[in-house]
């Protein structure tokens, strides 16, 4: 007795498959697909507001980080950063071991 091989098998249930679930959806309708791109508009529309706040929320911060910059950088503060003394950094692993 020959038995069936696996693709043929497998392609039997799905077919199987496909007939008892009946015919997929059909298209929408015009009033459905209107809405539907109208929607995919306003999210896009939605989005590039975001990225566009996004944007500039980044030039900000980058500005406010330049001048802090400056203001680190600046003779007064330097004295201060400069330290004659060796550093030590608690994060290398090469004093642990």
């Amino acid at each position: 007795m020959a038995h069936p091989s696996s693709p043929s098998l497998g392609l039997l249930i799905l077919f199987i498959g496909q007939a008892v679930a009946g015919p997929g959806p059909g298209p929408l309708p015009r009033a459905d697909r209107a809405s539907a791109c109208q929607e995919h508009g306003a999210l896009h529309h939605r989005l590039d507001a975001v990225e566009q706040r996004v944007v500039d929320t980044v030039g900000k911060l980058e500005a406010e980080v330049s001048l802090l910059l400056d203001t680190i950088e600046a003779p007064e503060w330097s004295p201060l950063l400069d330290t004659a003394e060796p550093t030590i950094d608690i994060l290398d692993d090469k004093e642990r071991s």
